[in-house]
């Protein structure tokens, strides 16, 4: 493994709620769509969606609260022997499908459903998932949590056989090189199946350079290979890397550029204080705004655009600081 792969300086933010709320979502793709008109399905739920209401619990005998705890211990059962089970499908929401086994409701993100069609189209999205409705899964129990009422399964991870997801948590580690299937795009990342385990390569980890959102870099089915930043076997997450694959170019910028090299780049940012071009991929410097142009001007946007190339020369160099200062006025 290179030396550049080893130097982790910036981890990855923890994954968190914000893991599975992304799952629920389905991120910025899906709008809120209306739930089906069957009253059943407005009384009970095992997700936090405002689509679905909860109130029916304030009205449970304590028979109805023991079956309920008896069946959280059962389905953990399940869990815990990684077995398939047949599910019906009794509803949908933005994110997914509702499914039933016995008193408790579950919930399968749509990202974990094989043959859904990789599209934004919300029309379409809620179409797929109505058809849906009345079919019987098969299933695996993926997330487990009694205290919050919350059941998550996956047609995705029922496809594999029984142990191997277990298998690939027991022997993945830091520093692996993977493939994986690409099945989630969301704001602040992007979600991997690694054969019927996901993993989520953050934002920040899937390029050396600027990401405005994950969609910019990834399509959903895309098979990708990922570097494996962090593998947490007790809630079954792992954290993977797509620019790790890759040495970070701050650490040899000193030794391919000097102060006063003329370079090219591509204007990325325009700010009150300057603007930023990207000299290669994830090595971006600064050009202040006292060094754009000559005279005076109103703001940085009257003399370049994002987008514009530009002749620049280098200013100053600061690889642990990871700055790079770059001039127009001199490269004129």
């Amino acid at each position: 493994m290179s030396t550049s792969l080893q130097r982790q300086e910036i981890a990855p933010p923890p994954i968190e709620e914000g893991y599975w709320k992304a799952l629920l979502a389905e991120g910025e793709f899906a709008e809120p769509i209306q739930a089906q008109p069957d009253t059943s399905l407005e009384q009970t739920s095992t997700v936090d969606d405002p689509l679905i209401h909860d109130d029916h619990y304030e009205a449970q005998t304590y028979d109805q609260i023991d079956t309920e705890e008896s069946d959280w211990e059962r389905i953990s059962q399940i869990m815990g022997s990684d077995e398939v089970i047949d599910l019906p499908v009794i509803g949908y929401n933005r994110g997914g499908l509702l499914v039933e086994w016995r008193s408790l409701r579950g919930f399968v993100p749509a990202s974990q459903l094989i043959d859904f069609p990789a599209t934004i189209n919300s029309t379409a999205r809620r179409n797929a998932l109505i058809e849906r409705v009345g079919q019987t899964l098969q299933l695996r129990v993926i997330e487990i949590s009694s205290e919050q009422s919350r059941l998550i399964l996956s047609e995705r991870a029922a496809q594999v056989e029984a142990g191997e997801r277990a298998q690939i948590l027991t022997h993945l580690k830091p520093g692996d090189r993977v493939t994986g299937q690409v099945t989630n795009l969301c704001d602040f990342g992007a979600f991997v199946d690694l054969g019927g385990l996901e993993g989520l390569i953050h934002i920040s980890e899937l390029s050396w350079g600027r990401v405005g959102h994950p969609a910019d870099m990834l399509q959903r089915e895309q098979e990708i290979e990922v570097y494996v930043l962090n593998v947490d076997k007790a809630n079954g997450r792992i954290a993977l890397s797509l620019k790790r694959l890759h040495p970070d170019p701050w650490e040899t910028v000193s030794d391919r550029y000097q102060i006063g090299q003329m370079v090219d780049g591509t204007v990325t940012n325009v700010v009150d204080f300057g603007a930023f071009a990207c000299i290669e991929e994830g090595l971006e410097g600064l050009i202040h705004v006292s060094e754009l142009a000559e005279g005076h001007f109103l703001h940085p946007r009257n003399v370049v655009t994002e987008g514009q190339s530009v002749h620049a020369r280098i200013l100053s160099i600061d690889s642990s600081a990871r700055r790079l200062g770059l001039s127009l006025r001199l490269g004129e």
